[in-house]
């Protein structure tokens, strides 16, 4: 009796799986030969080599993948692109190596973004995260296989993209509600904001605390501090085509006051207008004086990158006014760039050496002057008041003891005040990116914007 009891207990444990809870379900059977010869892809080979070729897929885990790849739509993203694996493989080992397929696929779209900025931009220098995603998956199907949790971990958490994929689920509602008959506004909506949940993925999930984000798209530049939004202002960028600004991430590493400005070679100019307005020319480029008519203004940010792109004053202040403020030949032009520039010197602890650059160095010494002769009465003649010197602008630099990152972005979608906000897509980059989503065509084409600068702004 004293035997059957203790067998009985026996079966008990091994029934709840032992002290420390429900035993992980073991994958099917598969002969390590057979994955082998099922396996192409050559992410799906190197988790299987870092297993040695045994098979990871249970029932479990293979229903939280499906609720996984169901929720999809929420990220602009479609189901069936990532089931498609699944599609022709029923059992057995090709069931396996297409479960690690569909789920490493699904993984990345939402961990990188399901396509690759740098094929669909020009320029495209924003660091994107790069997670290891087969080392992910054998974590989560050795452990407690759910799967579904794990990837939607590796979407942007933030509360501007749950806004952004609200507002695209209620999209598609409406156009799926049309039944084939949207509206091209409705159409359109739910692809632009498609489009930019991917941007987003595009990006490294924790930005640094202290940043300039410049986006290109609405013309705007926020500053945050320590996390928090310090500043926000207008600002003036690329006109569209050739003098877009590019989409990249570079350090500001110092302040530049009373710049002046080596004209590029891209830039054309008249030898009139270089001679009104003081060029001269060293080593054969194009030279412009310091002075508040450079087309740097007065201060200058200077970015640590390839492309000669920076942030400045400049001296066409009513461009600021203008609500499509795409003018420059590519760099940023910042609104009351002063202001922002002792904003910045203050916070990085060169205040003193910011103002003690922007004063005009000492006039030079004047001879006393001679005494005036006398007039025909006797009198002395009156003498011609004098002139006070022009101000001297001596450009100066100063560094800034903590490089800041500054990204320019382009997010045609992004959320402002609370709300989702759509601006035009002035350079024309929202239809790539469409394109290789694999999204169905636009109803009608896309509207681009041939606004620039006057003709006499060749500013940079």
């Amino acid at each position: 009796m004293r035997f059957g009891l203790l067998v009985s207990a026996c079966l008990l444990v091994a029934a709840c799986g032992g002290p420390s809870g429900p035993a992980v379900p073991e994958a099917p059977a598969v002969e390590a030969s057979a994955l082998q010869a099922a396996v192409r892809d050559p992410r799906v080979r190197r988790f299987y080599e870092a297993r040695q070729w045994r098979p990871a897929w249970t029932r479990e885990a293979e229903e939280s993948l499906n609720a996984a790849l169901a929720g999809a739509d929420r990220h602009g993203l479609r189901p069936d692109d990532f089931r498609r694996p699944l599609a022709n493989a029923r059992e057995g080992a090709a069931r396996e190596a297409a479960l690690s397929l569909a789920a490493l696929d699904y993984a990345g779209a939402l961990a990188r973004g399901r396509t690759d900025p740098t094929r669909l931009n020009r320029i495209y220098e924003i660091p994107r995260p790069d997670p290891n995603l087969a080392e992910g998956l054998e974590r989560v199907l050795a452990g407690n296989g759910d799967v579904r949790a794990w990837i939607e971990g590796l979407a942007p958490q933030d509360a501007d993209y749950r806004a952004l994929s609200a507002a695209y689920v209620e999209a598609k509602r409406q156009v799926d509600a049309a039944r084939g008959r949207p509206t091209p506004e409705q159409a359109d909506r739910m692809r632009i904001l498609a489009v930019n949940l991917e941007r987003r993925r595009w990006l490294e999930r924790t930005a640094p605390a202290t940043r300039i984000d410049v986006n290109t798209a609405s013309a705007m530049l926020v500053y945050w501090r320590d996390g928090t939004p310090r500043d926000t202002r207008r600002v003036v960028v690329g006109s569209a085509g050739d003098r877009a600004t590019p989409s990249l991430s570079a350090p500001m590493f110092q302040l530049v006051a009373n710049p002046t400005w080596t004209v590029p070679r891209s830039i054309g100019m008249s030898a009139g207008y270089m001679a009104r307005r003081g060029f001269t020319v060293r080593n054969g480029r194009r030279v412009q004086p310091s002075g508040p008519g450079n087309a740097l203004g007065l201060v200058k940010f200077d970015l640590r990158n390839g492309h000669a792109i920076y942030l400045h004053d400049t001296p066409s202040k009513s461009l600021f006014l203008r609500d499509e403020r795409h003018a420059s030949h590519g760099c940023v032009r910042v609104h009351n760039a002063l202001e922002f520039a002792e904003l910045i010197a203050r916070d990085e602890g060169v205040l003193q050496q910011w103002q003690r650059a922007q004063r005009p160095p000492p006039a030079p010494r004047q001879s006393r002057p001679v005494a005036s002769a006398e007039g025909t009465n006797g009198e002395a003649a009156p003498q011609t008041p004098a002139q006070p010197a022009p101000r001297r602008y001596v450009q100066r630099w100063i560094p800034l003891q903590r490089e800041i990152p500054v990204r320019l972005l382009y997010h045609t979608a992004f959320v402002e005040n609370g709300q989702v906000r759509i601006v035009r897509d002035v350079y024309g980059r929202d239809e790539r990116v469409a394109v290789a989503l694999g999204l169905p065509p636009r109803v009608r084409p896309a509207r681009r914007t041939g606004a620039g600068a006057a003709p006499a702004d060749v500013g940079p």
